[in-house]
This record gives C-alpha cells, structure tokens and sequence, in this order.
C-alpha cells in the first residue's frame, strides 16, 4: 500500500478524492522527466490543473509568437499548394450538407451512439457498479457528449493554432493551405457544438489535460512547436478517436458529421508532416531537434496516460466509487486499450517520418511499449478513404466482445 493510500484511509470519500486528485497532478508534473520539456509545460499544467475554475467561461491564453509577412510571394512546395488545392475544392457546408432534421433518440437500441459492448460495464460491475439497460443507455449517451464535447473543445484550439501558424510559417503555399484549414476548424468546431446543443442537449467542460496541452501550445513562442503540437500530436489524436466513432457509431447524422470531419482532418495532418519534416530535417540545429523529439515523447505519454473522462466520473459515480477506482477503470477497459492503439497508429509512422525518433528516443519509446507502431504508414501515405475504411483494430475488438 503506497504512502498516499495509507493517508486515505478512514476519511470521507470526497476527501479522499481531493487528495488524490492533488497528488495526482503533482505525480504527473513530476513525471516528466525532461528539465526544459517540465519548465516549458509547467505554467500551462499549473493553470489547468490548479488554478483555472473548472466552470470559468473563458480563459486567456498569451501568444508570444511572431508573424512572416512574406514579401517574395513565390511558391516553393508544390505538394503542399496541392493540398491547398484540393482544400478549397473540398469545402463543405455544415447547414446544407448535414440532415440536421435526424431525430437522435439515446435510448433507442435500432441506432445506438455507442455500442455498449465499447463501454467500461463489466470493469464497474467489478467495482460494485451495476447499471441496468435504462441506465446503460443514458450513460452511452453521456459518455458521447462528453468525447464529442472534448473534440469540440479541441477543435476551438485547433482554430486558434491553425491562426497562429498560418501567420508563422515560412512558405506562402503554407500560409494559403493554412487559410483553408482556419476555415475547416471553424466549421467543425461549429457542427461539434450545434450536434452536442441541438441533438445530445448536453456539453461537457474541457478535460483539464486537454486543457493543459492545448494552452502549453498555444502559448508557445515557437511556431514548430505549436504545428507539432496541434498538426501531429492532437491532430493524431483526433483522427483515431474521430476514426473509432466513425466505425462504431449506428446515429446516421454524426457518422456523416464525422466523415466530413475526417476529410479534412487527413489533409491537415498531411500538411503537418509535410511541413515539419521539411523544417525538422533541414533547418533546425541538432540540440533543436532532440528538444522538439523530447517534447513530442512527453505529450505522447500524457495523452496516453491522463485522458480518463473524469468529468464523467463526477457526473455519475462520485459517492459511489473512488476516483482512484475509476480512473483504473477507464485505463484498464479493452475499448481504451483499442482506442489508444489506434492513436498510436496514426502518431507514431507521423513522427518518425518528419525524424523526431532518433535511436536515443527509440529506446524511450521502447520502454512505454510505443515501438510496435513504427513502421506503418504515414500522413502522405493515407488517405480519407483509407481513414474511413473499418479498422482492423476496431473490427478485432467487435469480434472479441461478441465472443465474450
């Protein structure tokens, strides 16, 4: 029993929560171990985690990056004025090509949000738990509104980072393909909001470690490390949870909202890797470079290890169950070990391919059980039709719960 179990025991179950909430976000600032990468995300980890209201209505977040205003309008990188290209001929119409007239009913099982085979039911019966079928639905429909309403959160910051970066970037065909994506960000951040307002009459806060990251990014002076932030490491984040709903979804309305949304989401992580390998390789000094591949590895392990929907958690099960339970609950159900290897399918070929996976940071990786998914395929070589198709990951996961 660790020092910080023993100190719960005997006190009041709100309590507890409290401390271990607190120790647990002094664990994970702690738990980087890169001296710059903590110094870096340290202020956004503190405003996240410790002194923004978890119900203020805004916050303020303060850029320091700088504008290339390009005077020589010459284009430079014919594959990406492609992407530009195809952006523009690909835009599409929240209110006319969506059918915001579908009735979407949570509690009917003909077309299920989720599957309840993909919710954590059996590891809560575990943990003295037990939901009746009224109530597993009710919960699969929260738990959509509160991932939908963490992508809409996401997508707001990726219109703030898409802004910012479009003023940075070094290439005007950069600075044309980033105008389209302002415009792709706004438009899902808008959807997101009018399917969770209109259709689940529910929104959820932002995860204070989505939170953590997107401010750390945001803020961040240099404009590298807010396209990696946003274009490889949420971008790729996105696209395996927008990829897993997409393939388990039965509602017709958000699984056409969702492959619009992946449409354009393939192009944007084309664009990151296509810039960045670019900047990375030829560019940046080598102390540079190993300093962009720690923090990639460190918001890696963040985004694996601390997205556990706790706002779900006080929702439903405070007074019931421990916060220290659920968050094993959530880390230990099959459909978050699926979803998490999905993620790391799109990351990790993305970061080896613009060459922030060094030996020295192989064998990081190596370590935390990430290196089984090198090798695959990367941005430029995926399309939205290969995103759309059903995933092997997925499909496997289906099998298995239909056996079990």
């Amino acid at each position: 029993m660790s020092i910080t179990d023993r100190m719960l025991l005997g006190l009041p179950q709100k309590a507890q929560n409290t401390i271990y909430s607190t120790f647990d976000n002094i664990n994970m600032m702690l738990s980087v171990k890169n001296a710059k990468v903590a110094a870096s995300i340290a202020p956004s980890a503190i405003r996240g985690l410790f002194t923004r209201g978890a119900q203020a209505d805004s916050a303020a977040m303060k850029a320091s990056h700088s504008a290339h205003f390009d005077l020589n309008y010459g284009s430079e990188f014919p594959e990406m004025y492609e992407l530009y290209r195809r952006a523009v001929v690909n835009q599409w119409n929240g209110d006319r090509d969506l059918d915001w007239s579908t009735n979407v009913d949570p509690e009917n099982p003909e077309r299920p949000l989720m599957p309840l085979d993909y919710l954590p039911f059996p590891q809560l019966e575990a943990k003295g738990i037990k939901l009746n079928a009224k109530e597993k639905l009710r919960y699969a429909h929260d738990w959509t509104a509160w991932s939908l309403a963490q992508f809409m959160h996401g997508e707001q910051g990726a219109l703030y980072a898409a802004a910012q970066v479009t003023e940075s970037v070094q290439w005007m065909d950069a600075k044309l393909y980033g105008a389209t994506q302002v415009m792709d960000e706004g438009r899902h951040l808008e959807v997101f909001f009018r399917y969770l307002d209109s259709k689940m009459n529910k929104v959820y806060v932002i995860n204070d470690n989505l939170f953590v990251i997107l401010d750390d990014l945001l803020t961040d002076k240099r404009w590298d490390v807010k396209f990696l932030g946003m274009q490889i490491m949420v971008e790729g984040l996105a696209l395996g949870a927008f990829t897993t709903f997409y393939n388990m979804t039965s509602e017709p309305l958000l699984k056409q909202l969702l492959k619009y949304v992946i449409q354009d989401e393939a192009r944007h992580v084309h664009y990151g890797v296509l810039a960045l390998r670019e900047h990375i390789t030829k560019q940046l000094s080598e102390s540079e470079r190993r300093e962009r591949e720690d923090w990639a590895f460190e918001v890696a392990l963040l985004m694996r290890n601390r997205f556990l929907g706790r706002e779900m958690y006080y929702d439903w099960f405070e007074g019931q169950l421990s916060l220290k339970d659920w968050d094993e609950v959530v880390l230990n159900a099959p459909s978050m070990t699926m979803f998490r290897q999905i993620m790391f399918q799109r990351l990790m070929p993305n970061l080896e391919y613009i060459g922030l996976m060094s030996d020295r940071i192989r064998a990081q990786y190596a370590k935390s059980g990430l290196t089984d998914f090198l090798g695959g395929r990367n941005a430029t070589q995926l399309s939205a039709e290969d995103l759309l198709k059903p995933d092997e990951t997925v499909t496997q996961f289906v099998s298995k719960q239909a056996v079990h």
